[in-house]
């Protein structure tokens, strides 16, 4: 198996985070030049992957020292009664962070529909999810967990062929500091260890300091509010808030896929913290879930809702059972079949994950997995038991009531639309809708026996027709972040006028879907000179590498939707 890592930038140089989250924005974390992935997992899988020694000199490079070890549960720390926990739980801290996850109180969003978590601390604070990208979210809820309680961590990533390691020591190589990494010991506080009780602790330049790439605000908190004043609010190690900004520039989805950060799960070991990854080709685009709840609705049966950030950012979603059991059992999610590039999904890194935990071990700390995890471990080569898992998920996340299942995939049709409402250059976002509407027609024929044709003219609107679902692989639109309302507002009006005009002559045109021409987009940039709407219209961007920004024109994928003139007279 290929296995995929960061892909990293000098930090003294205009910082370009490779992050990777597919579900609304569309960005992409392709490998930059020269820059390799991590070793091949052996036939251990990288079981024991001896990273940097546990005497590694971090006076000044540390971000926290080490006080519990993941695997304890008899130590003082450990019999203490935590946020999700009672005194003397018998739970190792791995499985508190899962227990900590699942506890967290769902929550109306920011935006005013959705419903995120809320955050509790160990010192009883409480605040809204932050506004973040998929895989971010994932990365700061562990890393957050592993400062909060001082233990040990080490994520893994490659830069010119030399390994690069973040975690408690902070960012190092073998050799070293990584070349312009902070010096966190020295330059930042930890108060920790003074009386801080009287007034939290505040660091005015953190409170400051944005998570690169896209737009970084943090509404939840105040207008105007960024990344780095969350962060203040809920450490009183500064060292640790400064990191935690770091590994969100630097890592992202390819290095959660990456087996030596992560490993495989068999379906049924299923817990809240475990990370869902979509994978659909070697380098770039994924997304990111976290699992949040795990329900047991009957025997080997349950109902699992997921978190899922997104790009641009948001606040932590929920996904319902009905939502996430449609990632689980995607190929996307390492399943069987190729990509476009005759890849096996089942070797692209995606599917089930649970975070690896560092231990000590001959003096180094390694990257591994707790022992009652090796019954639950996949090895990444083993491609077929890998492939079978979103079959096996198909089988074991439970079912509900037909009426609720179209309630909740006519909730996902809405909600797809509402994001291309603001984004509609996102390709994924028409994805979920088209795969919303496949459940939906399967679920109508079954179980009420309609004909596709006639939910389609129940539930399709034109702008499912404008806005078509694209071959990512082969469409550069889907590169395209920075596309606006106004765009969207301009490019339905186009479509609006020239359904008008062929209403007025009694005949039906189907929607020119919105992608890459051959002229590019001037169809679009045209008519919103032609209403006065010029400066509104945007010129396309690479807002992230794009593989295919030399494509000639975009691909529509083959649709299952009814023609279009077919529903209107």
């Amino acid at each position: 198996m290929r296995t995929v890592t960061l892909a990293l930038v000098t930090l003294g140089a205009a910082l370009l985070p490779l992050i990777g989250c597919a579900d609304a924005g569309d960005v992409t974390d392709d490998d930059a030049d020269g820059l390799a992935p991590l070793p091949e997992a052996g036939k251990e899988d990288g079981q024991y992957r001896k990273g940097l020694p546990v005497n590694v000199d971090a006076s000044r490079t540390g971000v926290w020292t080490v006080k519990n070890q993941w695997q304890d549960t008899t130590t003082t720390d450990a019999q203490k009664a935590g946020m999700a926990w009672p005194v003397d739980s018998k739970l190792t801290w791995d499985e508190k962070y899962a227990a900590w996850v699942g506890s967290l109180e769902w929550i109306d969003g920011v935006d005013g529909y959705s419903k995120t978590v809320k955050l509790t601390t160990p010192w009883g604070k409480t605040l809204p999810s932050p506004v973040l990208e998929c895989a971010e979210m994932a990365l700061f809820l562990r890393v957050t967990f592993a400062a909060w309680y001082q233990l040990p961590l080490q994520l893994e990533a490659m830069d010119g062929g030399k390994l690069v390691y973040f975690g408690h020591f902070g960012v190092r190589t073998a050799a070293g500091r990584y070349p312009d990494a902070p010096e966190y010991a020295v330059r930042y506080k930890d108060y920790s260890n003074t009386n801080w009780q009287a007034q939290w602790p505040s660091d005015s330049a953190l409170r400051k300091r944005r998570v690169a790439g896209g737009e970084d605000n943090q509404n939840e908190l105040r207008e105007g509010a960024v990344f780095g004043e969350y962060l203040d609010q809920i450490h009183v190690n500064k060292r640790a808030a400064h990191f935690t900004i770091m590994v969100l520039d630097y890592l992202g989805s390819m290095n959660l896929a990456d087996s030596a950060n992560t490993f495989n799960l068999v379906p049924e070991s299923v817990r809240s913290g475990d990370v869902l990854l979509e994978r659909w080709q070697k380098n770039g685009i994924g997304h990111t879930l976290v699992v949040k709840d795990v329900t047991t609705i009957g025997e080997g049966n349950y109902d699992v809702t997921t978190i899922s950030g997104s790009m641009p950012r948001r606040q932590g979603k929920q996904q319902s059972g009905i939502a996430s059991k449609g990632y689980f059992t995607s190929q996307y999610t390492g399943g069987e079949g190729m990509n476009f590039e005759g890849d096996l999904y089942a070797k692209l890194g995606g599917g089930l994950k649970r975070f690896r935990v560092a231990k000590p071990r001959n003096g180094f700390w390694t990257n591994t997995w707790m022992a009652g995890d090796e019954a639950h471990w996949i090895n990444s080569t083993d491609v077929a038991r890998i492939g079978a898992r979103p079959a096996r998920f198909e089988s074991i996340l439970g079912q509900v009531s037909p009426e609720q299942q179209k309630t909740e995939l006519l909730a996902q049709i809405t909600d797809a639309r509402r994001h291309l409402t603001n984004y509609p250059a996102s390709c994924s976002a028409r994805e979920r809708r088209e795969d919303a509407f496949r459940d939906l027609y399967d679920i109508e024929e079954r179980a009420f026996g309609r004909t596709r044709g006639q939910v389609d003219a129940d539930y399709r609107d034109l702008e499912d027709y404008v806005f078509a679902e694209l071959e990512y692989s082969q469409s550069k639109t889907c590169c395209w972040n920075s596309t606006t309302a106004a765009m969207h507002d301009i490019v339905l009006a186009e479509a609006k006028a020239e359904e008008a005009a062929a209403e007025a002559n009694m005949t039906c045109v189907a929607p020119v879907v919105f992608r890459a021409q051959a002229d590019g987009y001037a169809r679009w940039a045209t008519y919103a000179a032609s209403i006065g709407r010029a400066a509104e219209w945007k010129a396309w961007s690479e807002d992230e590498p794009c593989a295919q920004r030399a494509t000639p024109a975009d691909v529509v994928s083959a649709s299952e939707a009814t023609n279009y003139c077919e529903l209107t007279p």
